[in-house]
């Protein structure tokens, strides 16, 4: 069964290669080793001809790496990854460099530099050709992204119990990822845990500030599981919010809830982004300067992105967060996120369970 999904994507993968008359793909991103091979640890490159698929790792992996990739070819290397790399396309007799060898723009400089001194002839520069395919989830992504939900939920839950006057935001923090843990599963990111004005700062690192008797929390975390990502951003006040506090808070819960409604395959995603921002701005509250939402997967962060910069349409399959804010700095800082799964249809939203408030009854 894992055999044929890593098939299917190569499938998807070398047809890309031939759209782009190119013989081979030299992939350098994590995520996209993972994706391609099935291969989960560190410093390992992949190498796509139309023929097969080869991993490049090191001693340290090797059972790993047998264990994994069932469908690659392993090579496991002495020296530095681009010499390797560069050594194993001299022997290939399926890549010719006059239909094209391409490397990911991810790639470090100095590695591309290596790989182009020891091979000695052009190499291209391509971006995207598996993001693009990343994109759309297989029923097995999105049962994965959906259970890193559901476990993000009851990790929240459970957490609701520390939630006290006193607690600081790095121990809140530890604890929520202490239950994560507890629950088979790894953070897809260091959480952010923000007490009273620090909301206002969207990625602001959580410090040692503590919870007081009448203040609000912002909480922005995600859970791992089988490689898979969520990312979840939940507000709530301990004691009695005040009156322009639940005010904002019901306005992004108004501008997430107009750009859910948005949501289907071919919506345009400036249409997605702008829903949102138009509730805002009809409130005459600051409307924020991230983009309202993005793709998940492998990644925290993936395609699409879901900006009014965007040219794109959503497309069935893919997972998209949305998460519209108010900052007001030194006052309050709202953001509401969820993950919501495109259908042909319209949208299902995954994180359904992930409470809005833990301390209600």
């Amino acid at each position: 069964m894992r055999t044929a999904i890593y098939k299917n994507r190569l499938k998807l993968i070398r047809r890309q290669l031939s759209k782009n008359k190119l013989s081979c793909l030299i992939v350098t991103k994590s995520a996209n080793v993972t994706y391609t091979t099935g291969f989960t640890g560190d410093d390992s490159w992949a190498v796509i001809t139309h023929r097969n698929i080869y991993l490049l790792t090191d001693s340290r992996y090797t059972e790993q790496a047998e264990r994994q990739c069932l469908h690659c070819r392993i090579i496991i290397r002495t020296g530095p990854m681009a010499e390797a790399a560069a050594g194993l396309l001299k022997k290939l007799k399926s890549v010719s460099v006059y239909s094209g060898v391409a490397i990911e723009k991810c790639t470090s400089l100095a590695a591309f530099e290596l790989l182009k001194k020891k091979l000695k002839f052009r190499i291209r520069t391509v971006a995207n050709v598996i993001e693009e395919i990343r994109s759309i989830k297989e029923q097995s992504e999105i049962a994965a992204i959906r259970t890193a939900a559901r476990i993000a939920a009851q990790a929240l839950k459970q957490t609701a119990q520390y939630i006290k006057p006193g607690v600081t935001e790095n121990e809140l923090a530890g604890m929520l990822d202490f239950q994560i843990r507890k629950l088979a599963a790894t953070n897809s990111f260091d959480t952010i845990v923000a007490f009273g004005p620090n909301a206002s700062q969207p990625h602001h690192r959580t410090g040692t500030r503590k919870l007081k008797k009448d203040d609000t929390v912002l909480v922005d975390f995600g859970v791992k599981y089988k490689n898979y990502c969520c990312d979840l951003t939940r507000c709530f006040t301990v004691g009695r919010p005040t009156h322009f506090y639940k005010k904002v808070y019901d306005v992004v819960r108004e501008a997430q809830a107009a750009a859910i409604k948005t949501v289907r395959a071919g919506a345009e995603i400036r249409e997605v982004d702008s829903a949102a921002r138009d509730v805002i701005k009809k409130h005459n509250l600051p409307v924020y300067g991230h983009g309202t939402g993005h793709g998940l997967g492998l990644e925290v962060h993936e395609l699409p992105v879901v900006s009014a910069g965007s040219k794109d349409r959503l497309k069935a399959g893919q997972i998209i967060t949305i998460e519209p804010g108010v900052y007001i700095p030194g006052r309050v800082g709202i953001r509401i996120e969820d993950d919501i799964l495109v259908t042909k249809t319209g949208r299902k939203l995954l994180s359904r369970n992930c409470p809005h408030s833990p301390l209600s009854p």
